[in-house]
């Protein structure tokens, strides 16, 4: 996922409003996350925000020594309220991408896995070219990195946004868009259930980084340079542990067999 083009000017007035003091100086470090993108980031039955990204969030604190509080954010707010100091860092499937570091920083990646079309088993559709797609529906959602490729390359289709990746889904298995595209790993899940059983990843992967960045990191004000390097020495550690590999097999189990 990344943040929209249009709101990147915006974004540039918004001003860095009042810092986060640094990390050496607070116990706790406020984590942004959409809380409506499994299994990175969802809210479960009982109202508590867990995925791979809230175990991941737990594991860096514990390392860098500090406690972690999550602040649930819907996704199109996500990078201004990181500006205005809702929070301290973002870690919500945020792919690293030159046009977002324009208004906020990264850490080192932790995860990254392509982006894919989806359509219903019996469309038919075996190419994703934008020849081929021309005339049909897609669905993404909104301010992503998969809503930009598809407004850039994809003209002649009609591209359709939504607010979250499960709205999405839903309309294509209930027929109202003709196929998505979204990250790999947040889909695989969706396909195993029996709404997601009407469909299947169509072929081709989609890792270019002009649009798809350089894999996932945690966003963090420009500003902010000790709590990068902190949690950058946090994730380092953690990946070379095995924490890192061992969560990512826990969530994203359907990696195990590519």
């Amino acid at each position: 996922m990344t943040f929209h083009r249009f709101a990147v000017a915006a974004l540039a007035t918004f001003g860095l409003a009042a810092g986060t003091a640094s990390v050496s100086a607070q116990d706790t470090v406020r984590i942004g996350t959409e809380g409506a993108y499994p299994p990175y980031n969802f809210t479960d039955s009982d109202g508590n925000l867990v995925g791979f990204e809230i175990d991941l969030a737990n594991a860096i604190c514990e390392e860098a020594g500090v406690t972690c509080e999550f602040v649930a954010q819907d996704w199109d707010g996500i990078i201004p309220a990181l500006l205005a100091s809702r929070y301290d860092a973002i870690m919500a499937g945020m792919s690293i991408t030159e046009e977002r570091m324009e208004v906020v920083d990264f850490t080192r990646m932790y995860f990254t896995t392509p982006a894919r079309f989806i359509a219903a088993k019996d469309s038919g559709l075996t190419e994703t070219t934008p020849e081929a797609l021309a005339g049909l529906t897609i669905g993404a959602q909104s301010a992503t990195i998969h809503a930009n490729f598809l407004e850039d390359l994809y003209g002649d289709s009609d591209i359709r946004p939504y607010p979250t990746q499960d709205e999405v889904n839903l309309d294509l298995a209930a027929g109202r868009i003709d196929l998505l595209l979204a990250d790999s790993s947040a889909t695989a899940d969706w396909l195993e259930t029996d709404d997601g059983s009407c469909c299947m990843y169509l072929p081709g992967d989609y890792t270019d980084p002009e649009y798809f960045g350089n894999g996932v990191g945690i966003a963090l004000r420009q500003e902010d340079d000790e709590l990068r390097e902190t949690l950058n020495a946090a994730i380092t550690a953690l990946e070379a542990d095995g924490t890192i590999d061992a969560l990512a097999a826990e969530w994203f189990p359907f990696l195990a067999n590519e």
